[in-house]
């Protein structure tokens, strides 16, 4: 069975992440057969993909007078593939890639919803979800929603409630692995020193990861525990970001943060936090808190998304754009023994580990990929 993916970019992000996953853990079946198309540019997700032998093509595309003509090439790419399934992934990609495939004459379309909401993104963002509503009832056999609360928000956004179910991200935990040796050789280089209690973020710099608010509570921490620093780990979180930096300066606490960007090792980075905090607005199911998790961190959570289901009574979960309430959660945990952090932190390992595994994801996609192709056969053989 051959399914191609449609998604908007390559670039590092949640659902890159998760299409790589999806297409690894299914590498050794040699029933399925991926291949992707990236609406835009490769990315390093889409160079990930391509060491790994799947065909990656990309589109370049732009909303410009270039789009008709780019979609056109979508199309004949598409029938050149010719593939079972056709899987799109986010907004722009479930618009574009969606009808060129049904214009290209697939029925068996698939689409991707990513996140809970977008009140943080751009009009065009939320025109294309107003079209994708509509055009819900037609297009898509199915749509596969990250989290329950996605679902639940696009429903009374007015897409079709009968096409949509929920698959949320699955972690392959064979990376996620780190050393104390290099534990400490990370926290020796941000100058932490051996009693320091070390608070992490991981994500990109993104108005949904809502860093503002990570940095209020930062500051509010910082003015009651002396011992306490904060390492910041994403994609254009460094000091060359004077946005990020000017918040950080406000705090009169500059000393306490460290910076370290995109990073490669995400485990290591992960294994020198002692508490993890996910301070978003938005998310659908946060990537970046099932890996914190899986590397048994304690774990201080906004209300977003599906976070409180993921971490059920393994963590804290608090209202979202609330500084105060994330710092007085953190606190409870910074004033535990490490002992107590530890037992907290194994717990939600063990959670994670039990219920958000990519084995379980892939086969709850390969499911939906089964039923759409025995619908085929058996409108093939009504017809007979």
């Amino acid at each position: 069975m051959k399914i191609l993916h449609i998604i908007t970019s390559l670039d590092t992000g949640g659902a890159e992440l998760m299409l790589k996953r999806l297409i690894e853990s299914s590498q050794n079946n040699s029933n399925y057969q991926h291949c992707v198309i990236s609406l835009t540019k490769l990315g390093k997700v889409g160079e990930q993909l391509q060491n790994l032998d799947i065909e990656v093509c990309t589109l370049e595309a732009s909303f410009s007078l270039m789009l008709p003509i780019k979609l056109a090439q979508l199309i004949k790419k598409i029938r050149l593939l010719h593939p079972d399934i056709v899987q799109t992934w986010m907004y722009h990609a479930d618009l574009l890639g969606g009808l060129t495939a049904y214009l290209a004459g697939h029925r068996r379309i698939i689409w991707g919803i990513r996140c809970t909401d977008i009140h943080k993104y751009s009009i065009i963002t939320l025109v294309i979800r107003t079209l994708c509503a509509l055009l819900s009832t037609s297009i898509p056999n199915k749509i596969i929603c990250v989290a329950e609360a996605a679902r639940q928000n696009h429903i009374e956004k007015g897409y079709d409630a009968s096409r949509m179910i929920v698959i949320q991200n699955g972690l392959s935990f064979s990376h996620l692995v780190s050393s104390t040796e290099q534990r400490e050789i990370l926290r020796l280089q941000c100058g932490f020193s051996s009693d320091a209690i070390v608070i992490g973020s991981l994500g990109r710099f993104d108005p949904i990861k809502d860093y503002p608010n990570f940095v209020c509570a930062a500051a509010l921490i910082a003015e009651q525990h002396a011992n306490v620093y904060f390492l910041m780990v994403g994609h254009n979180l460094t000091a060359d970001n004077t946005l990020l930096q000017s918040w950080i300066d406000k705090t009169n606490h500059n000393d306490r943060f460290v910076l370290l960007g995109e990073r490669s090792d995400v485990a290591v980075c992960l294994s020198a936090m002692d508490v993890f905090c996910l301070s978003s607005c938005s998310e659908g199911f946060p990537n970046a808190l099932s890996e914190a998790m899986a590397m048994a961190l304690p774990c201080v959570s906004t209300d977003v998304g599906d976070a409180a289901l993921m971490l059920g009574d393994t963590g804290i979960v608090v209202a979202k754009e609330n500084s105060e309430a994330l710092a007085s959660a953190l606190s409870q945990i910074i004033e535990l023994s490490e002992k107590q952090r530890e037992e907290m932190g194994q717990r939600a390992k063990e959670r994670v580990m039990a219920k958000f595994s990519i084995e379980k994801a892939r086969m709850r996609f390969e499911a939906v990929y089964q039923e759409l192709m025995k619908d085929k056969k058996e409108t093939v053989s009504a017809r007979m």
